[in-house]
């Protein structure tokens, strides 16, 4: 097989021309910021291992300049976006610019989070440039209804790098951590500088890179239940074990039956717990009586959501007055 050229890949100047010629500009509601820098594309491509016999997911191409990138390296590119505009430019840019690949392109023009099936081959690896307001959501989906995903690396918000890599006892180990633990082995895997990005972020993004699990945690307990556990336990992450697994065990000594049974303290935290104890927890809620068990709340996949929401609003908002005070000193004479 023939490379393509280094040509082949997007400058900042043809990022802002097709930009203008599609009338796109970038938004914040999305997350839109578009690297514009090809270093930093092969930079990417090549941290995160792609081989020619790799089909690589990526979620959120916009303008294509990851995408090209993946096609120089990989089998085949499956490209996931939401937007009208970007979903309907993105084969012709593939085509203009790389058409000896074209054929080994496809795109999903859907919300990654719906996605239940992708066209061809199952993916093996999965490589995006994730938009920061959705970035732990959409990884553990993708990770869940894609197992065949054996390698990710995802560029996302330097915070939430730090977040999904941490481990247990670390300031900002949470619920990302947690569930990310769940299907692989995680670790940072470098920071990008925010001139890459066209329009510059205020603030800096990492590279995150997971690699799937050889055997899955063993357990008999359901993943929901273990999830359910976790977010139960960082929701209140201030409070003991015991009390804050009360309302998910059913009452306060429900909870206390299931920590010791799973030979964890009633007294630890959730931030000091690996994926594999809240597990153990989870397979001893039937330690609770049966009126506690009655009492247990069910778990809602919407509850996940809203922990994780909940854990990531501070810092969403910490971030957007950062950056409403880096405009405000921008405009002064």
């Amino acid at each position: 097989m023939t490379s393509p050229t280094s040509d082949a890949l997007l400058g900042p100047a043809e990022i802002r021309e097709l930009a203008a010629a599609l009338g796109v500009r970038p938004t914040k509601q999305r997350g839109q910021n578009f690297v514009i820098d090809a270093n930093t594309v092969r930079r990417i491509v090549r941290t995160a291992q792609v081989r020619p016999d790799d089909v690589v997911v990526e979620v959120g191409p916009g303008l294509g300049s990851l995408t090209l990138g993946l096609l120089e390296t990989a089998d085949r590119v499956v490209a996931v976006e939401i937007d009208d505009i970007l979903a309907g430019a993105l084969p012709a840019t593939v085509a203009a610019r790389m058409p000896e690949r074209a054929d080994r392109f496809a795109l999903v023009h859907s919300d990654a989070m719906q996605v239940r099936e992708l066209p061809g081959p199952p993916p093996t690896a999965l490589v995006a440039n994730l938009p920061y307001n959705v970035a732990v959501p959409v990884l553990l989906h993708m990770l869940d209804t894609f197992p065949t995903i054996e390698r990710t690396l995802v560029m996302v918000q330097a915070e939430v790098a730090d977040r999904l890599a941490a481990p247990p006892g670390s300031k900002v180990y949470g619920v990302p951590s947690v569930k990310a633990n769940w299907y692989a082995e995680v670790r940072r895997a470098g920071s990008i500088g925010r001139n890459v990005f066209w329009p510059a972020p205020n603030v800096d993004s990492g590279l995150v890179s997971l690699t799937r699990r050889a055997e899955p945690i063993s357990t008999t307990a359901r993943k929901s239940d273990v999830f359910a556990a976790v977010d139960a336990a960082f929701a209140q992450r201030r409070k003991t074990l015991r009390a804050a697994l009360a309302g998910w065990a059913g009452s306060a000594p429900a909870a206390e039956a299931a920590l010791v049974a799973a030979g964890v303290s009633p007294q630890a935290r959730g931030e000091s717990l690996t994926v594999e104890e809240f597990a153990r927890i989870a397979e001893n809620r039937g330690e609770a009586s049966g009126a506690d068990t009655r009492n247990a709340r069910r778990y809602r996949p919407e509850e996940a959501e809203n922990a994780e929401n909940a854990e990531h609003a501070e810092h969403a908002e910490n971030a957007e007055h950062a950056e409403n005070a880096e405009n405000e000193e921008s405009t002064q004479p």
